[in-house]
């Protein structure tokens, strides 16, 4: 039987008042499909950049945005277990979360612990996998180091220093001073953005970070990899200094990657890196593995309360609008959450 399903609709380069709500039919789930009922679903950078147009490879206007969601499996199809049906469930999705159902390939679905509300478990999906990452995977933060994690009221920023901070791994945070005792609760020394930042984590870190976990971009991404310590890694994550940019959305990301490469090939101790958190996606074996279990990591310190979600607001899915122009004030601490 088919589903009506609400979505949200990007018709295109739109102010957050452009945004439509929508119905449509959506299939009975086919073969290793199942239907998920959403409960929650994040508004991220992403979609802040697929608004505008500049997100790197997003697709063509119209479409349903949502990287991510959490919702309870509702029907099965063909070759999947039904005991699925019932389970509480999280997935990326890169597009089409902001709906009421989505229809999923079921190998895609990682379980919630039943510890976790559908709101707070979608805190920590693309940014618990983004953070547990780029910690462990791309700069392999160990106890005892220390490292530099920009917009760290931000919904990535602020669940960076959480599982740093969960592994003894020592954070210094960037942040407005509206945001500072927030920060500071987290576990991170806060340094206010608008200061000299490089002279701040200077005085905090005389012999650099282990690592720098930068979303900005800019001109700015040459001081993060100068705080680096001998073997430390910076880690570029977004080019939010240029979100405002007019022409070719693609070209500060090429800028970017170019200015990376140049410094791994000069002859020195320290390393730079784009973390792109859908590389080796065409694996698809192996990309859903590492997905299920980086998301479990996170899911169980989250469960056992070494982590906390940072819900900015749980806003009705048909309000996306108010959502996104939240999301995009700059004001919150944490991540704007669509709710069923």
């Amino acid at each position: 039987m088919s589903t009506t399903a609400t979505e949200i609709v990007l018709p295109g380069r739109v102010e957050p008042d452009g945004l439509l709500v929508t119905h449509r039919e959506l299939p009975a789930p086919g073969a290793g499909q199942a239907l998920v009922e959403v409960e929650a679903s994040g508004v991220s950078f992403a979609e802040q950049q697929m608004r505008r147009g500049k997100y790197y490879d997003q697709p063509a206007f119209p479409f349903v945005p949502g990287y991510d969601l959490v919702g309870t499996v509702s029907a099965v199809g063909t070759g999947v277990d039904p005991a699925l049906i019932g389970t509480r469930v999280a997935a990326l999705t890169k597009i089409g979360g902001w709906a009421s159902h989505a229809v999923l390939d079921a190998a895609d679905l990682v379980p919630v612990p039943a510890e976790l509300d559908a709101a707070a478990a979608e805190t920590f999906v693309v940014n618990g996998i983004t953070a547990w990452q780029m910690l462990f995977r791309t700069a392999g933060v160990r106890p005892g180091q220390t490292v530099l994690v920009h917009g760290a009221n931000g919904g990535v920023g602020s669940t960076l220093v959480q599982l740093a901070r969960a592994k003894g791994i020592q954070v210094i945070g960037t942040a407005s001073a509206r945001h500072a005792d927030a920060v500071r609760a987290l576990g991170a020394t806060w340094v206010d953005y608008r200061d000299d930042v490089p002279e701040r984590v200077r005085a905090l870190a005389p012999d650099g970070v282990d690592a720098v976990f930068d979303h900005i971009g800019g001109p700015g991404i040459a001081d993060s990899f100068a705080l680096l310590a001998p073997h430390g890694t910076l880690v570029s994550y977004g080019t939010a200094a240029t979100k405002n940019n007019t022409g070719n959305s693609r070209l500060p990301v090429l800028r970017l990657l170019a200015r990376l490469l140049w410094w791994n090939a000069m002859p020195n101790s320290r390393s730079a890196h784009f973390f792109n958190l859908w590389a080796g996606k065409r694996d698809r074996t192996h990309f859903r593995a590492r997905i299920a279990a980086d998301l479990g990591e996170v899911f169980a310190l989250a469960a056992r309360g070494e982590l906390r979600a940072q819900v900015a607001a749980r806003i009705p899915l048909t309000d996306a609008a108010h959502a996104m122009a939240l999301a995009e004030s700059g004001t919150v601490l944490g991540k704007v959450v669509l709710v069923a």
